[in-house]
């Protein structure tokens, strides 16, 4: 891995922020190749001095047919961005030392090789490896003083610990004592965990500050060095608790001993130290947190002194999620991301609670920040630009880079608008609804109904690949965000807890009856689709109407209890609809495969064959009944794909196969 040896650049200031796309006649629709030559930017992380950002940015190689990660850099105050990292060896989570004097990343040289930390000198140079992990890290922070780093390493399996001679390729089986024993992506589970390390640079070993029968996540040094905070879940049994809390160890202490911060029900997660090292701000819920269920409770900013188990919730009035809280360095403000009615918006309150400001609040979603040397960055995407850095102050940006424009420098974008109507019950619901290419508002136009995962999610103004294509080759795509979805506060996103199919059904065709009534919508030419809760929320569509002529659903929900031990939702299933063998009606209504029988849309079922998220035995069976039937169905099955389809190759295939899906019934 090699870095320019002459990497000062020439500054050249980039056009401020783009407006929405209009006339665009001399360019060419996107092509399902765009979309595979695109590349997303992240991960931004200011310099010390404030001059640079590192950050990174994504791209698929369809030759060697995986994806790949490079860590860049660009001046805040604009110019010429530098790759730091080649392409041929993936690398992520860059990070400057404290001195400035280095520019660290997580990455791995070699095909069987681990994930370790690595060192860019600043002077120029190739990757210096700093950790020799046998099991690899998957997380690391710099000290203040920079003389250590903390890790966070996995427990070891035999074969991380074994002699090289040793057949580590022989199989063995997997002893299950767990409650929760599986997850996508992972596996069968077992007692290994994740704990913090403390490693000094030139040492043999890490030091191993935690321990135990737990996760120890998201762990953060405290600014004087003494202590690193991180989010673990030690109740007497973690399977059957949808919750964490916020502790603390001490780094120098010979026991390292341990300090529980937060002791509320619910989840306390997210941690950012005060610069004085006496208070800790945080994320904190009044409920059990079940990520993308519809039963996530609203996520509020907190705070607590350290030694005070006293929480101050700082926005106790403000109905939306919150996320990634950091101080200001002088202590009096705190920065974060709100979730609102389709946006993401970046903002700050005082460490009192008081002058809550949202500081970027458009038609835009801000994905991630980062604040150092007196520099606030942003990562930012709108309707017709992915995610590109900017530079933000004084309530001003400055775009820092325009990867996608590699892409879609000569693409034409389609217009997106938001709108508002009423749903079944009065219900105000909002969509984004995508205008095809060459629009003419005397036309209607054949219409695909998206749906978003989740639930507890939302469709934004960010950057679609999916609907952008679908406007490119003639259809109006509608983006709904109806019940279940996040960004309308705590009752709104709880509209679906154990109603699957219900209102969310009536907000979505609300949608369509509102493409209708505006004139884009042709009624006669209707398709839907959606991965994951988005194809779920499709099959609840499909057994509840026959409007629509063609369905896409990945990723989907067939007979739930056929899902319970099956995928890694169990604890989810009982909170929200119960025991199955207790409330077997609420499962078999709550089942689509129950009413298969009703569907007389063609519908193309798709899934990754590893999924333990929604396995594709919901799809195999959607299938099957379908085709039993004599409908109009196909399946198609990835392998060894899991939840999200990640191999390009396969990537593509879907794009094309929805086009063609969609093409062939509704043209």
């Amino acid at each position: 891995m090699k870095i320019r040896s002459n990497w000062m650049p020439v500054v050249l200031t980039l056009a401020a922020l783009p407006v929405l796309a209009s006339a665009q006649d001399n360019q060419r629709p996107i092509t399902i190749d765009d979309i595979m030559a695109l590349k997303s930017v992240g991960s931004p992380e200011v310099s010390p001095d404030g001059k640079w950002v590192a950050y990174t940015v994504q791209s698929r190689d369809m030759e060697k047919d995986k994806r790949s990660t490079q860590v860049w850099i660009v001046p805040t105050s604009g110019g010429d961005a530098i790759p730091m990292t080649s392409a041929d060896n993936s690398a992520s989570d860059p990070k400057w030392s404290p001195d400035n004097k280095y520019l660290s990343f997580q990455g791995s040289k070699g095909e069987k090789a681990k994930t370790q930390v690595w060192n860019l000198n600043r002077n120029g140079g190739e990757a210096v490896q700093v950790t020799k992990v046998k099991q690899g890290i998957s997380g690391y922070q710099w000290a203040p003083d920079g003389s250590r780093l903390l890790l966070v390493i996995q427990d070891p399996t035999d074969a991380d610990l074994t002699e090289d001679e040793k057949d580590d390729d022989k199989p063995l089986p997997s002893v299950i004592d767990r409650m929760q024993f599986k997850r996508d992506y992972v596996g069968y589970l077992d007692r290994r965990r994740s704990h913090i390390y403390v490693y000094t640079p030139g040492h043999e070993e890490p030091v191993q500050v935690t321990s135990g029968d737990y996760d120890d996540e998201d762990p953060v040094w405290s600014p004087d060095g003494k202590s690193i905070a991180f989010v673990s879940d030690r109740s007497a049994e973690p399977d059957l608790n949808y919750g964490s809390d916020i502790w603390t160890v001490a780094i120098d202490d010979e026991n390292h001993k341990l300090t529980q911060i937060t002791t509320h029900a619910g989840r306390d997660f997210s941690p950012a130290w005060s610069p004085d090292s006496k208070q800790i701000a945080y994320i904190t819920t009044t409920g059990p947190d079940v990520g993308g269920s519809a039963l996530t409770p609203t996520r509020h900013l907190a705070i607590t002194a350290v030694g005070d188990d006293e929480r101050t919730i700082l926005t106790p009035d403000l109905d939306r999620n919150i996320s990634s809280p950091k101080f200001s360095s002088n202590g009096r403000r705190i920065f974060f991301r709100i979730e609102d009615s389709g946006q993401n918006h970046f903002a700050a309150i005082n460490s009192n609670g008081s002058n809550l400001e949202r500081l970027i609040e458009r038609q835009v979603s801000v994905g991630s920040f980062a604040i150092g040397g007196g520099q606030t960055v942003v990562t930012m995407g709108q309707a017709d630009r992915p995610d590109e850095l900017f530079a933000f102050s004084n309530g001003n940006l400055q775009q820092l880079t325009d990867v996608s424009s590699e892409v879609l420098g000569d693409v034409r974008r389609a217009n997106v608008e938001k709108r508002q109507f009423q749903s079944t019950d009065g219900t105000t619901i909002e969509a984004f609804f995508v205008l095809p290419l060459n629009y003419d508002s005397s036309k209607r136009y054949p219409t695909i109904l998206w749906l978003h995962g989740g639930p507890a999610a939302q469709f934004t103004y960010s950057y679609s690949e999916v609907a952008q294509l679908y406007a490119a080759n003639g259809y109006a795509v509608i983006m709904p965000n109806p019940r279940g979805s996040t960004g309308y506060g705590q009752e709104f996103a709880h509209g679906t807890v154990a109603a699957w199919g219900q209102k969310d059904f009536q907000d979505v065709m609300a949608a369509v009856d509102h493409g209708i009534e505006i004139g884009l919508t042709d009624p006669d030419r209707l398709g839907v689709g959606g991965w994951s809760y988005g194809g779920i929320l499709t099959n609840y569509v499909i057994t509840q109407t026959t409007r629509f002529n063609a369905a896409m659903s990945g990723a989907s929900l067939g007979l739930v209890t056929a899902n319970y031990g099956h995928d890694h939702y169990q604890l989810m299933y009982e909170l929200e609809f119960g025991l199955p063998w207790e409330e077997p009606e609420r499962y078999v209504a709550l089942s689509p495969f129950s009413r298969v029988e009703a569907i007389t849309t063609a519908t193309l079922w798709m899934g990754g064959a590893l999924d333990w998220n929604v396995p594709i035995i919901n799809s195999e069976q959607m299938y099957i009944g379908m085709k039993r039937l004599g409908r109009d169905t196909q399946l198609v099955v990835y392998p060894n794909e899991h939840h999200g389809i990640r191999r390009p190759t396969f990537e593509k295939d879907r794009l094309e196969r929805w086009l063609s899906w969609y093409d062939s019934h509704l043209k």
